[in-house]
């Protein structure tokens, strides 16, 4: 029998509080290339694994750092002075049964494939440099996937919630949208390094963004002020489309911008990313596995991405806990707001955590004695069912960033 405990919170939820802050990281920027490249190595080292040996072998590359290189942007289109340097970190299994992996080569070709995917003015042959540090693991963390019972590789806690608020959707809805082919195609001046912030006072939004324009299509300082002008317009008419219940929505891009200063005065780059000459990135300093940074939440300080889907709870964990949330949030009337938490005990099986805790902020006067059995059950299925979660993560099914 699991270790299930409940508790009711009397408290406000965060969609009814006064002030909320949520931040969403985007597609280029340097702390989001780091957790999706990183992500995509162990999908396919994963694949790798299952092909060569049937199963997937021990490995955490969750250590990974995007140092910044060197641009000259200019208006109309500067030059990459120094390239980027991109370092794979940490451990992965590259012999096994007489057998090598080719973990290096892995690691490299996806990076060189994920930025060519994603990043349109990015040449992984001319502007990046791979340095390759992921060493074999170690004895007792490796022969945890020689045992006949595959237990957690670590003592970690996550937290997941639900539901997310209006804020916290449409922040994440914004990075997408000018992330989206069909923006860049309006806007082809707008780079993938993006970053929106969230500030909700009652229901009135502001949103904050920071966007690299790629200098190759400013023609004038008169020219850039226009574009971003016509952006924050397009950020305003995106969000008032969602018919949501803000009754006043700001938008402000780049706000460090003052004109009169020429290329000084404004967010230029050379590739649409400021890691090509100004901001190191790193995983795990992104957003988490829901796609944002919600300052009002709970949140684990665990990063996920890079880390083995089979046995590491430090990402097994921190997306379950969502998707329990999820389903408890769905399926059980009466429940305004519910936090899971899970916490794992190292070489105890996953599924067999040492706490699962729900917390819930119920509708007035309902007791917790009424929706106690709906929601224990709901997280013995997910946990039951934890095996098949961690082989569809394994295959990149869900997002971690």
């Amino acid at each position: 029998m699991r270790n299930i405990l409940l508790e009711s919170l009397d408290r406000v939820p965060v969609e009814e509080q006064q002030v909320e802050l949520v931040e969403r990281k985007g597609l280029g920027h340097p702390d989001s290339i780091c957790d999706a490249i990183m992500e995509a190595i162990s999908v396919a080292l994963c694949r790798e694994y299952m092909n060569t040996f049937g199963r997937i072998l021990h490995h955490n590359i969750d250590k990974s750092l995007l140092v910044a290189g060197r641009t000259s942007p200019r208006i109309g289109g500067g030059t990459v002075d120094e390239p980027m340097r991109l370092v794979f970190g940490d451990r992965a299994v590259n012999e096994f049964e007489g057998k090598k992996v080719p973990v290096e080569e892995i690691a490299t070709e996806t990076a060189k494939k994920w930025l060519r995917e994603n990043l349109r003015f990015v040449d992984p042959e001319e502007h990046l440099i791979f340095q390759n540090e992921i060493k074999p693991g170690s004895p007792e963390l490796t022969d945890i996937f020689e045992r006949e019972v595959i237990g957690a590789n670590d003592t970690s806690a996550a937290v997941g919630y639900a539901p997310m608020t209006e804020t916290e959707k449409i922040v994440l809805a914004t990075e997408k949208r000018l992330n989206s082919p069909e923006f860049k195609k309006e806007f082809p001046v707008a780079g993938e390094d993006i970053k929106v912030m969230g500030y909700r006072f009652d229901r009135r939004l502001v949103l904050t963004v920071a966007l690299a324009f790629v200098d190759r299509f400013v023609e004038s300082e008169k020219g850039y002020f226009a574009q971003k002008r016509e952006i924050e317009a397009a950020v305003r008419d995106f969000v008032k489309s969602k018919d949501l219940r803000f009754k006043d929505v700001q938008v402000d891009v780049n706000t460090l911008d003052q004109p009169g200063r020429g290329e000084a005065g404004m967010y230029l780059t050379v590739l649409g990313t400021s890691a090509e000459g100004a901001d190191c990135g790193q995983v795990g300093r992104g957003n988490k596995v829901n796609g944002v940074i919600a300052l009002n939440r709970p949140m684990s300080t665990e990063a996920a991405a890079g880390k083995n889907p089979i046995s590491h709870v430090g990402k097994i964990y921190n997306l379950l806990t969502h998707r329990m949330a999820d389903e408890v949030y769905k399926e059980v009337p009466g429940i305004r707001e519910v936090y899971i938490w899970l916490c794992s005990q190292i070489g105890q099986p996953i599924d067999q955590p040492l706490i699962a805790s729900a917390q819930l902020v119920l509708r007035p006067n309902l007791p917790l004695s009424s929706v106690s059995a709906e929601v224990k059950a709901v997280i013995e299925r997910e946990l039951a069912n934890i095996y098949d979660f961690t082989q569809r993560l394994a295959q990149g099914e869900f997002p971690v960033w």
